[in-house]
């Protein structure tokens, strides 16, 4: 019996028919994300139980067969492309909320429920979950965990990290492990939950994940600033975040993102660059944090800084943000996208920087994102047909990223490294430190069949 065969033949033993798909036509929806790398994986399986993927990780281990487990394919990075072949396990119905505890502050969930329905279930207790990614009505919470996606809200309550309290998982062992506990404090043996966050599936598949919840501010200001050049904006940025009330939001659009979405809200022409700044709190405060950071945002080069008059207009300047990506995507459907991240002080250095290497290679670039956290979402707007297009932008890119850690920054914030960014790990850390991950990476799964060839470069 073929190796394939006999493969087709052991899955079919673990998941019925309609959870198993071994066509190549049923298995290509399933061979690629949203950074438009594709690769056929040789079956796709749709898990509903953790006993289910106990059992399909010990047959993975037992053949050698790559395993990539899967949301939404909302990733950016390749990272849950099947480069190597293997199986695709598809984690989407895996989407039930198991318990909501307001007196805890605690859910409990599975990989595949979306954000928006965390959020959702969690509002009509009066609660909500920090991590939220523009991609929330589509992104899975297992999604989320495997990159560290954290979104907006990250430059006040932090990233997903610090919103989970405990996992489930089966490691690439064959095991089943908890971590983490259900209270907010807990210092019982190494930080595992942590360390499994952002590892892109590469040590574990999550099964379930204990969120730790936060109670909704009673009050929330949307506030839109406009500055005459790129510079000032992010000057304004460093300014907010050295004065004591952290806004719940930060956001950065430069002109070149501007243009692409002046069609769909009204902006003086001179405006070079916007950022959008949200503020929470109690009904006590927020009048006086909000002039706060109003009075820090404003500076020689600000042209307007208004309040949103309703909750109608503060929904529509966050539309207007949350289509930069998909209208990049009409004019460049194979756009590079970055999200690298320097100290918010260094934040108008990178600008600065980045505008000088787009002319110097000729490259249209279009920077938008978390200025708050200093996460810049860096998007290249290229032709990959047109190879001398492609030359330049590889090299704008490469110089991006040496600016990028000369500026004391990392690599990327909340998308990961998965396949497209793997090369430059190892500017960033040394090689004692990958020698570390390496053997992390090993005691968890020895045999090598979680999600190879991705985050880490090679040994």
């Amino acid at each position: 019996m073929t190796g394939r065969r006999q493969l087709a033949r052991r899955l079919g033993e673990l998941f019925p028919p309609e959870r198993l798909h071994l066509d190549a036509a049923d298995c290509i929806p399933y061979g690629y994300d949203n950074a438009r790398v594709q690769a056929l994986p040789d079956a796709v399986v749709l898990a509903e139980t953790e006993e289910e993927i106990l059992a399909l990780v010990q047959l993975c281990r037992e053949l050698r067969t790559p395993l990539i487990a899967r949301g939404r394919g909302t990733g950016t990075t390749g990272a849950t492309v099947p480069t190597q072949g293997g199986i695709v396990l598809s984690l989407e119905r895996m989407n039930r909320i198991l318990e909501v505890n307001p007196d805890d502050r605690l859910m409990v969930v599975e990989p595949g429920v979306t954000n928006a329905a965390v959020q959702q279930a969690a509002a009509k207790h009066g609660f909500f979950w920090a991590p939220d990614p523009t991609s929330s009505a589509t992104c899975t919470v297992g999604g989320n965990l495997a990159y560290n996606s954290a979104g907006p809200r990250a430059v006040k309550y932090g990233t997903t990290r610090d919103h989970v309290l405990g996992l489930r998982a089966v490691t690439g062992r064959g095991e089943l492990i908890r971590t983490g506990t259900r209270t907010t404090k807990g210092v019982v043996g190494y930080d595992l939950t942590r360390l499994l966050i952002g590892s892109e599936g590469t040590l574990a598949i999550i099964t379930r994940a204990t969120l730790r919840l936060l109670p909704q501010p009673p009050c929330k200001r949307t506030l839109r600033a406009l500055y005459r050049d790129m510079g000032s904006a992010a000057r304004a940025v460093a300014d907010i975040m050295a004065q004591p009330v952290t806004p719940c939001a930060l956001e950065f659009i430069d002109s070149a993102a501007l243009d692409l979405v002046r069609d769909d809200i009204e902006l003086p022409p001179e405006a070079r660059a916007l950022l959008m700044i949200e503020v929470d709190g109690s009904e006590a405060a927020i009048d006086s944090d909000t002039r706060a950071v109003a009075d820090a945002a404003r500076n020689a080069g600000c042209i307007e800084l208004r309040s949103a008059a309703s909750a109608q207009e503060a929904a529509d300047l966050w539309a207007v943000r949350k289509a930069l990506s998909p209208k990049q995507r009409q004019i460049a459907p194979r756009k590079i996208n970055e999200d690298v991240v320097v100290p918010v002080s260094r934040l108008p250095e990178l600008i600065e920087g980045i505008e000088a290497l787009g002319r110097k290679h000729g490259i249209h670039i279009v920077n938008f994102g978390h200025a708050g956290n200093g996460n810049i979402h860096v998007n290249l707007l290229i032709d990959p047909d047109d190879p001398d297009q492609a030359r330049r932008a590889e090299a704008c890119l490469d110089a991006i990223f040496d600016l990028v850690l000369e500026l004391d920054g990392t690599l990327s914030g909340e998308h990961g490294i998965g396949l497209v960014k793997k090369q430059f790990v190892s500017r960033e850390l040394g090689v004692s430190e990958l020698e570390h991950m390496h053997a992390i990476r090993q005691a968890f799964d020895p045999d090598g069949i979680l999600n190879p060839g991705k985050a880490l470069p090679d040994a």
